[in-house]
């Protein structure tokens, strides 16, 4: 599983100046030639999609309609505009790195605040090399939470999109992170159906949050079937942070993504991080000790066939886990996501998540 990292090929070097207070993220490109990217024909390309929980990516500015006063330099993460500064270079870093010869062609995102913060992660960071289009909607979450999409626009076309708004039947009250979706045409070759998730966090009462999980997955299986049965064999992948595994009951029953596809069914669902599970030293989050795979791609059957434009495989999906995003786990031992916080203490790394990645074929 462990991919080569064009670090050879992009050097990122993170300025700061104590006068000013201001940090600058460069990027210095090396002459060394590549290889260039699989690719058949002239048009028709491999796409790579890369989902990232950015963990907390919030201006430093309080909002009052929001519950985000720890993340302002008064509150208790003192969270300042050079530190919010650095967290951008991170990211930058890590969503260049996750890429081939440049970065994916689509990036999904959870755990921003708002417009202004993917403002500043596309437009003033070395991804502005890149023709990056945002698609975003503040969510109702009380502290701001939401999801987003990078689509590079030299590559992949938005055909639609629209945001899927979560009210949970038990307590109207309740606010949760949309679910993104958009349907988009890859090299001009054929439709995918993406939807960007952020599922309610397991934090307080397990069976509170976990009936949370099932309803969401109750509302993301109506979407599916809306589009199952408005088109014969749709393209469909759904990526996200689930705050589940795939073994979980919201994944597994409710919204039916399967551990192994089934020819008799390409309709159906499949997710692609399942083999992952049997290694315990891989997953995208490490909770006490223990590695989880909350982080996933899951996909539908027909996109496993072959028989379209675009397909992918299991063996395409990737937990990206360079040195740079990981550091010693000195009390439970090996190595653990190096974040932006361990508690309310700053470490200035890069999110408590890693990254997920997946390559789509185009034939």
């Amino acid at each position: 599983m462990t991919k080569i990292i064009p670090l050879s090929v992009l050097i990122f070097l993170v300025l700061y100046s104590k006068g000013s207070g201001e940090t600058k993220c460069l990027l210095i490109q090396n002459p060394e030639k590549h290889a260039k990217t699989d690719s058949i024909g002239n048009n028709c390309q491999n796409v790579r999609i890369v989902f990232y929980n950015t963990e907390n990516l919030f201006d430093p500015y309080e909002d009052t309609a929001k519950q985000d006063h720890e993340f302002t330099a008064k509150g208790i993460r003192h969270w300042t505009y050079s530190r919010f500064q650095v967290k951008l270079c991170h990211l930058a870093k890590t969503l260049i790195a996750s890429g081939t010869r440049e970065p994916p062609e689509i990036i999904g995102l959870c755990e921003v605040e708002n417009r202004y913060v993917l403002n500043k992660l596309v437009y003033e960071t070395p991804l502005k090399k890149f023709p990056y289009r945002i698609l975003h909607r503040e969510s109702p979450d009380p502290r701001g939470m939401d999801v987003a999409l990078l689509v590079r626009k030299d590559r992949t076309q938005v055909l639609d999109n629209k945001f899927l708004t979560v009210i949970f039947p038990f307590d109207t009250t309740l606010r949760t992170r949309d679910i993104l979706y958009a349907k988009l045409l890859l090299n001009k070759a054929d439709t995918l159906h993406l939807f960007v998730n952020h599922w309610p966090s397991r934090l307080g009462d397990y069976q509170e949050t976990h009936k949370k999980r099932i309803y969401v997955a109750s509302v993301l299986r109506k979407a599916v079937d809306s589009i199952v049965a408005a088109d014969r064999h749709p393209c469909i992948l759904i990526m996200g942070d689930f705050n589940d595994g795939p073994e979980d009951e919201s994944l597994l029953r409710v919204l039916g993504a399967r551990p192994r596809f089934d020819p008799a069914d390409t309709n159906g669902l499949v997710n692609l991080m399942w083999n992952k599970m049997h290694h315990p030293d891989e997953g995208t989050l490490k909770y006490r000790g223990e590695w989880n795979i909350l982080d996933q791609f899951i996909v539908s059957g027909w996109l496993i066939t072959g028989r379209g434009h675009i397909h992918t495989t299991e063996k395409d999906a990737h937990i990206f886990r360079p040195g740079f995003l990981l550091e010693p786990d000195d009390k439970f031992f090996g190595s653990k996501p190096s974040g932006t916080y361990s508690g309310p203490k700053y470490i200035g790394g890069f999110s408590d998540h890693l990254p997920v990645w997946l390559d789509i074929h185009c034939h």
